[in-house]
């Protein structure tokens, strides 16, 4: 489905990413784990083409999109969800949702869509109409994701979805990501992390970055029992 292949992306004289390749198959949750610095974000900028690339190619459905606009790739059905939520702070939680849908003609699939992302996450329905700038964190990303899903991805790209959370909001994020991927409507995602263990115990397979390399891949149910990755990302 999305194939990235010896992407080098420069920030200056740094090079943040050094020539990774990956891929992601249909119907697949994919992570990417690693420190901060190891160019994740980096990753998913680049498929959005939020940055510009040195070299690599980056393939999606079949369709080169190296230099595709980011316009035109969320038209692909190809969506992010970017670190720190950047939901429309002066806007209703519905006007958010509906903002998400904006390139969508079919009223009809709108309006249930939006009813399942409210079975998804119902404390958005209980805001509805409230602004979504007074919202907490936990509510804010889940707004994020939702407003993501109101696009209809083909594939759903999540940059920390956990990121400065307390520890209950944590766990239900990531079963709302893996009920995303459970429910049938063929979304695929590329979840980037740095809670590694949360997110190798619900994904499919995993890439570890480290300094702009993917020095490791292979089954989450492997990397998870994977030594070096439990010394490094896993806490021992």
């Amino acid at each position: 489905m999305l194939e990235v292949k010896d992407l080098v992306v420069s920030y200056g004289a740094i090079k943040a990413l050094q020539g990774i390749s990956f891929n992601v198959e249909q119907g697949e949750i994919i992570t990417l784990i690693g420190s901060n610095g190891a160019g994740k974000t980096t990753t998913l900028h680049s498929v959005s083409n939020l940055l510009k690339k040195v070299s690599g190619t980056i393939t999606f459905e079949g369709e080169d999109i190296t230099n595709l606009s980011a316009d035109k790739i969320v038209q692909r059905g190809l969506i992010q969800v970017p670190e720190g939520r950047r939901v429309f702070a002066d806007m209703s939680v519905r006007e958010n949702l509906i903002m998400g849908a904006y390139t969508r003609r079919d009223k009809d699939g709108v309006k249930r869509d939006l009813e399942w992302c409210f079975e998804l996450f119902p404390r958005l329905k209980e805001r509805i109409n409230q602004l979504s700038g007074t919202l907490s964190g936990g509510e804010q990303q889940m707004l994020a994701m939702a407003r993501a899903l109101m696009s209809k991805p083909k594939l759903l790209l999540l940059d920390e979805p956990s990121m400065g959370l307390a520890p209950i909001l944590v766990d239900e994020i990531f079963d709302i990501v893996q009920k995303i991927s459970d429910d049938g409507k063929g979304t695929t995602i590329l979840l980037v992390e740095q809670n590694a263990y949360k997110a190798l115990s619900i994904a499919n397979r995993g890439y570890i970055l480290e300094t702009g390399s993917i020095s490791k891949s292979g089954l989450a149910k492997d990397l998870i029992k994977d030594d070096a990755v439990k010394a490094a990302y896993l806490g021992g």
